[in-house]
């Protein structure tokens, strides 16, 4: 439920091979900052360009000049950082994905399509294809004791629910393709959301969220009715 081939397409990012390296999203963290030098030293050069130590740019992105870039950073094709948004470091911003004003990304793998366009924090994070946060939502990367983040509460396929430990200390959000989060929802560390998945306006979220749920609160989340979306 929590394996990358859950929750990604991953015809939809750049960084198609480093997933495939790995079982669980987030251990593509500690491999984050030598992989994007190395995709970055192999790309089309006609489609991209270097812009100071280890950023490379598509010639097709839209860079606010108010935007601040630290590498290691790939920004891909189309891709839009607007105005002050704040990118640390160790991040690839899928094709026509947004960045949007006072946004912080640090440790981060966006998928392409990826909104995080107002006020948002993603810090040790994945984004999947067409993942939305809503304004003032943000991922919450580090316990407040510091110890290391387990993911709680995975439904496994017998029925069955498990923890499971990372090893990580710092570690925010996996949102899985097209998952929405409403507007000032925080993610707190080690919470993993399904594909299709939508989480209410305002909500503390931990732990594990299936695939197309509405999370109103802890105690209520409830399967998505597609016709209803279908309606609309």
């Amino acid at each position: 439920m929590v394996k990358v081939t859950d929750l990604f397409d991953l015809n939809y990012t750049i960084a198609k091979d480093l997933l495939n390296r790995v079982e669980y999203p987030w251990e593509v963290y500690a491999l984050l900052d030598e992989y994007i030098i190395e995709l970055g030293n192999s790309l089309d050069m006609t489609k991209f360009e270097k812009r100071g130590d280890d950023i490379w740019v598509a010639k097709s992105a839209k860079i606010a000049p108010t935007a601040c870039l630290n590498g290691p950073l790939i920004i891909d094709e189309n891709a839009e950082i607007r105005h002050c948004a704040f990118i640390r470091g160790t991040a690839i911003i899928g094709k026509g994905a947004t960045v949007g004003n006072s946004t912080e990304i640090k440790c981060a793998l966006l998928f392409d399509g990826v909104q995080v366009p107002h006020y948002n924090y993603v810090g040790n994070s994945v984004l999947g294809h067409k993942s939305h946060m809503g304004a003032g939502s943000i991922t919450s990367n580090l316990k407040s004791d510091k110890s290391l983040v387990t993911v709680k509460g995975v439904k496994t396929e017998n029925g069955e629910y498990i923890d499971i430990p990372t090893g990580l200390k710092k570690f925010g959000a996996i949102l899985g393709d097209n998952v929405e989060i409403g507007c000032n929802s925080v993610l707190n560390p080690g919470t993993v959301i399904g594909k299709g998945s939508h989480i209410y306006p305002l909500s503390m979220v931990r732990g594990f969220v299936p695939a197309n749920s509405i999370y109103k609160s802890k105690s209520e989340i409830v399967e998505i009715n597609i016709d209803f979306f279908n309606e609309k």
